[in-house]
């Protein structure tokens, strides 16, 4: 086992939102200095295998993570019969919000700057709520819809990571859009020889390693421990 696995204290977590409550998976690394609270893409869950590897690699980093569930059980069951939550831009902004106020609220990570991964319609949610929360110092966009983020992503003032696969084409034009509207810092990268879900050898942990390094950079402690 790596030194730092052995380090890291992991807590299963219910989080009261509007409406629901929704499960979680909290993980801190010894010395953690930020937390990234994850947003999920189109039909996908906490337990997601592509975000779980960003995680690991945060992890590595010393950045805390937050994985939960954008919907309760019974909303996934009815959700993949019908395909119509994962695209309700509003409610899974509203509960990202509850989820990070939640969050600000827990002694063990209270003091931590935060960033948002966003993951394909995920990715849109974690705009529009970097937009409501000012807090948020970062936002990192895996395969993002970001053209779901409509007028909001003009108000998001959180350092900005756009990252896309080299060959998703449709997702690189809405991206290109995005960010020439974001205001705050930004970049854009594309994924050699990668399509939407960076199925290819090497394509996850480079959009790992890039994630890692970019929150690594912009996330703060927010307050002095004790204060």
């Amino acid at each position: 086992m790596n030194a730092f696995l052995s380090t890291l204290q992991e807590h299963e977590v219910e989080i009261p939102c509007p409406g629901a409550v929704l499960r979680g998976d909290l993980s801190i690394p010894v010395g953690a200095t930020g937390l990234v609270i994850f947003a999920h893409g189109s039909g996908s869950s906490r337990l997601s295998p592509r975000n779980r590897l960003v995680a690991n690699e945060l992890h590595r980093k010393k950045l805390a993570t937050l994985l939960f569930d954008l919907l309760t059980p019974r909303e996934a069951i009815a959700e993949a019969h019908t395909g119509e939550l994962r695209f309700n831009i509003p409610m899974l902004t509203e509960r990202l919000v509850a989820v990070t106020r939640w969050a600000q609220q827990q002694e063990s990570v209270k003091n931590l700057g935060i960033g948002f991964f966003g993951a394909s319609t995920g990715a849109a949610a974690a705009l529009v709520a970097a937009a409501k929360i000012p807090e948020v110092q970062a936002v990192v966009s895996r395969g993002g819809r970001t053209d779901l983020a409509g007028d909001a992503i003009e108000q998001v003032r959180a350092a900005t990571l756009l990252i896309v696969g080299a060959l998703d084409d449709a997702v690189i034009d809405w991206n290109e859009e995005s960010l020439e509207l974001l205001r705050g810092e930004k970049h854009l990268s594309l994924i050699a020889d990668a399509t939407h879900l960076f199925a290819e050898p090497g394509a996850l942990e480079e959009v790992a390693e890039l994630a890692a390094n970019w929150f690594e950079s912009h996330l703060t402690h927010t307050k002095q421990e004790g204060n």
